[in-house]
């Protein structure tokens, strides 16, 4: 009788922990499974796909994948992972996968006309989809789950906005993939908030000296702009070196964080950078898709999930920097 007692009170102890102790204790699990080589959860082995716009090389994209494949180790998920910068090819590698019948799709809406057809074939042969990091605003249209990232347009507002705190006058805005409807919404978004005036610069994204050259003569030839704004991480250190190369003083600003870019905000090198989380992008995103297949959850209704943006400048670097060196920042 007292064994069945001490029983009792004993599972009623472990009922009454705290929720914050219960999470450890999760979170915990979750670690010593996964140093174990095994999944935290029993749920069936699903295959889930994730097709992006990604260049070689870009390691936004990095961070992104090593989210989802952390997230897939937890889920006991068999995660597959493929990108094109060509809104045909990415289209295409979906097809791929629509043709393997894996168990959920991960896609991203950079060219959203190349990515309509190919969506709806895959929502149409039962296979759950979710929108991750572009095109917030077809996600729902196109039948997905739906969209985590952040708004391009309100991110692009949050720059026009910090521009004018710091007291700039003029700034180039610099795109570095054309079509891309996410980049063109950041641009817009930062001159419609911005008091100053702000000029888009097109540039050859996947030809690094091409696009220091470009910036390079922008700067050159306008000394009055005091502020430059890059889409993406692997393009600050390029406007950094352009704008020493051109004798300019202008402010070098960016979209997304990494390892480069934290190192250069602490030294002060950037100005400020704009995190759109990529590493939960990619988290949530296979957490998601398996909460959908195990218990039909869909967080938020089918809104989208926002991720960013949070403005992060030189006093947040110091802080951020460790996590952005084992590449999840």
């Amino acid at each position: 009788m007292g064994a069945v007692l001490a029983a009792v009170l004993g599972a009623a102890s472990l009922a009454g922990c705290s929720s914050t102790g219960g999470k450890r204790a999760e979170e915990r699990a979750a670690a010593e499974a996964q140093e174990r080589g095994r999944a935290a959860v029993s749920t069936p082995k699903w295959t889930f796909a994730m097709v992006t716009h990604s260049g070689d090389g870009d390691t936004f994209w990095d961070i992104v994948q090593k989210g989802s494949e952390e997230a897939a180790a937890k889920d006991n998920i068999n995660f597959l992972y493929a990108h094109s910068d060509e809104g045909q090819q990415q289209a295409q590698l979906v097809q791929s996968y629509i043709d393997k019948d894996v168990d959920g799709l991960i896609v991203t809406l950079a060219k959203p006309d190349a990515m309509k057809a190919v969506v709806a074939k895959a929502t149409k042969a039962g296979i759950p989809v979710i929108t991750v990091n572009s095109g917030s605003e077809q996600s729902k249209q196109f039948g997905a789950l739906t969209h985590i990232g952040q708004n391009e347009t309100i991110a692009g507002e949050a720059v026009g906005d910090e521009l004018d705190k710091r007291g700039k006058k003029k700034a180039l805005c610099v795109l570095h993939e054309q079509g891309n409807v996410g980049h063109e919404q950041r641009c817009a978004g930062a001159k419609k908030a911005f008091d100053g005036t702000m000029q888009n610069l097109y540039v050859e994204g996947t030809n690094m000296p091409d696009v220091q050259a470009s910036i390079e003569a922008k700067l050159q030839t306008d000394k009055s702009v005091d502020a430059v704004v890059t889409l993406g991480a692997p393009f600050a250190d390029t406007a950094v070196k352009a704008k020493e190369t051109a004798g300019s003083k202008a402010e070098i600003d960016t979209f997304d964080l990494n390892k480069s870019v934290a190192g250069s905000l602490k030294a002060g090198r950037l100005g400020f950078a704009v995190d759109q989380q990529p590493y939960l992008q990619g988290y949530e995103a296979v957490d998601l898709l398996w909460l959908y297949r195990y218990n039909a959850d869909v967080l938020g209704g089918g809104l989208p999930v926002l991720t960013g943006p949070q403005i992060i400048t030189e006093q947040d670097a110091a802080e951020l920097e460790k996590y952005a060196e084992r590449g999840t920042r």
